[in-house]
């Protein structure tokens, strides 16, 4: 397969290591998927679905421990706390060797270590990046095949250069208190043991696509971004792309894959999908921010996920997919909350029991078939919507930053920042509902920076610095915009439809980034005026749009109050110009 020496080497320090029965080397072939999945439904790690109404798609049930992002057992490996910064819990890299590596010795016994060379990005790319992953679990190998560029044509674009991410891990006991995801920026390397969910084990994925490559996009002068990339075509056939940042099961899948509403249809609008989660940003000639996005898949969630919500989703799982953790039909195909169809009489939940829709807890509540956070992996081509220039080495160009979270009051349904500096403190200081994908309370309310902060690799005062200078080095940088599709009204009921209806900011936005379209100064940015938003064919009040536009006073006050208790806990790599920020913003709403 290769003839590298530092692969070679570490491949087999890290199979002593493991002590794994054989060793394969993945060339990423269909004859080779195909032998992987036969061995897998051998063992129960897979089981095969009706291949008639679901061709190619195979269904997977994780460990009942190891279901989320275990984001406490999540480590920055540096010699300095202080480089780790104050949102990532941090060890140093001979103490995390050494723990991980207690569990990892002997982990693969009796298995086989399988040795995946994968490309984030098209190949050859000068945006993309190379890792090795090794792993002893076929739905690790298998995923990795749908997410990552994975084969023999990676050595090959390789060669003999060193420069690659050294992604080790192993299922070991699925035991959480031996499960540990690390991550080492100052040495390109990821271990993560105990876990066999995507998220913790996919290691191309979160792991390198953000924690890693943030630390290297700062090293390089670039940014990896938790982003969705779309492109918006209008009726002359001309495609601005938006980037935009949501925490989990905030709807980005849904926005990177939205289909025009019935009332927008008649200006000809299409959307191209050029990704759902991870946006590597560069620099270009132009002056103007580069895009691609580094992933060849989609790990979606499931729940949810209807001919509503996301009728290209619906359409593209239909094949070739991975499910994960959701509701096993006794015709062999699924379902899930909160999808399409009748919930089945019968079917086997994701916990390998007997599930029926009428089971209840000992409180009375339903028992839910599939887990909140099951999901799908499925091939990127599959998307009805996918952008033409996916495998672009160049990738697109940014029009608009879009930040946003859930958020039942407080933010207004959209605005845009004042300036760049402005918009960094937009995302810097956003905040969503805790979601499924993240270990802790679900519904808590948290700070989450750019929807990063599970994910940046470093100290996040640098990173926002780093935000600023990227800025400073743009000759047309991106208008920089907040959305918020979740604002409820007195009776807890959404004020905005969202789905398809939300083109209609999305055009205000691409409009504002024109100079085309009207908007109202506030002390939080600038708002539509409600007769800029196109709402042809949509049944909304002009109480309620004007509601969901609102900007509530005593509310921001409470907000500011605690955006400041926020950028306190950053401590002194703070930028100032953050810190003016928040004086400034403090002053406009009243608070000084």
């Amino acid at each position: 397969m290769t003839k590298n020496k530092a692969v070679l080497e570490w491949v087999n320090e890290m199979a002593k290591l493991c002590k794994p029965d054989h060793v394969h080397w993945c060339d990423g072939s269909l004859e080779e998927k195909n032998q992987l999945e036969e061995e897998a439904f051998k063992t129960g790690e897979l089981i095969k679905l009706n291949q008639e109404k679901l061709p190619g798609c195979v269904f997977h049930r994780t460990a009942i421990n190891d279901v989320a992002r275990t984001e406490d057992l999540t480590f920055i490996c540096t010699p300095y706390q202080e480089d780790a910064g104050p949102t990532n819990n941090w060890m140093t890299p001979e103490d995390a060797y050494a723990k991980a590596g207690a569990i990892f010795d002997g982990s693969m016994k009796g298995r086989t270590m399988y040795v995946m060379p994968f490309s984030m990005g098209p190949i050859g790319s000068p945006f993309s990046k190379i890792g090795v992953q090794l792993t002893d679990s076929i739905y690790v190998v298998l995923n990795m095949r749908i997410m990552t560029r994975m084969g023999k044509t990676v050595f090959d674009h390789l060669g003999e250069n060193e420069d690659f991410t050294k992604c080790l891990h192993s299922k070991a006991d699925l035991d959480v208190k031996r499960r540990l995801i690390l991550h080492f920026p100052e040495e390109n390397t990821i271990w993560s043991v105990g876990s066999g969910y995507g998220g913790n084990a996919l290691l191309g994925k979160k792991c390198l696509s953000l924690r890693i490559a943030s630390y290297m996009a700062r090293q390089e002068g670039w940014l990896a971004e938790h982003m969705l990339i779309m492109g918006v075509e209008d009726p002359t056939g001309y495609i601005e792309y938006i980037a935009a940042a949501f925490p989990s099961a905030c709807g980005k899948t849904n926005l990177a894959m939205l289909i025009p509403p019935e009332g927008l249809k008649r200006k000809g609008y299409r959307i191209w999908t050029v990704g759902d989660d991870i946006a590597w940003m560069r620099i270009d000639s132009d002056g103007r921010l580069w895009a691609i996005n580094p992933e060849n898949g989609f790990f979606g969630v499931a729940p949810g996920t209807n001919s509503k919500t996301n009728p290209n989703a619906v359409e593209m799982v239909k094949k070739d997919t991975i499910y994960t953790n959701v509701v096993l039909k006794p015709d062999g195909t699924v379902w899930w909350e909160g999808g399409d169809g009748q919930a089945p009489e019968e079917g086997i939940d994701w916990q390998g029991r007997p599930w029926k829709p009428s089971l209840v807890d000992e409180k009375g509540e339903p028992i839910k078939g599939a887990h909140p956070n099951s999901r799908f992996t499925v091939p990127i081509m599959n998307c009805p919507t996918i952008s033409n220039r996916v495998e672009y080495h160049h990738g697109v160009p940014i029009t608009a930053i879009i930040f946003g979270g859930k958020r039942a009051q407080v933010a207004p349904l959209v605005y845009e920042s004042f300036n760049w500096q402005h918009g960094v403190y937009v995302g810097a200081t956003m905040a969503s509902e805790r979601t499924a994908a993240q270990f802790g309370t679900f519904g808590e309310i948290r700070r989450d920076p750019m929807a990063m902060l599970p994910f940046c690799g470093y100290n996040i005062g640098d990173y926002f610095r780093h935000w600023l200078e990227m800025g400073k080095r743009m000759q047309k940088p991106p208008k920089i915009f907040h959305v918020n599709w979740f604002r409820l009204d007195e009776k807890d009921k959404f004020l905005w439809p969202g789905y398809g209806e939300n083109l209609r900011v999305i055009e205000w936005i691409i409009e504002r980034c024109k100079g085309n379209r009207e908007a109202v100064e506030t002390p939080i940015g600038y708002l539509p005026q409600p007769a800029s938003l196109d709402m042809t064919g949509l049944d909304l009040s002009p109480e309620t749009l004007e509601a969901v536009l609102s900007v509530n006073i005593p509310q921001w006050q409470e907000e500011v109050k605690s955006q400041g208790e926020f950028l306190d806990t950053i401590g002194s790599r703070l930028p100032v110009e953050l810190r003016q920020e928040y004086e400034a913003l403090a002053g406009r709403i009243g608070l000084q």
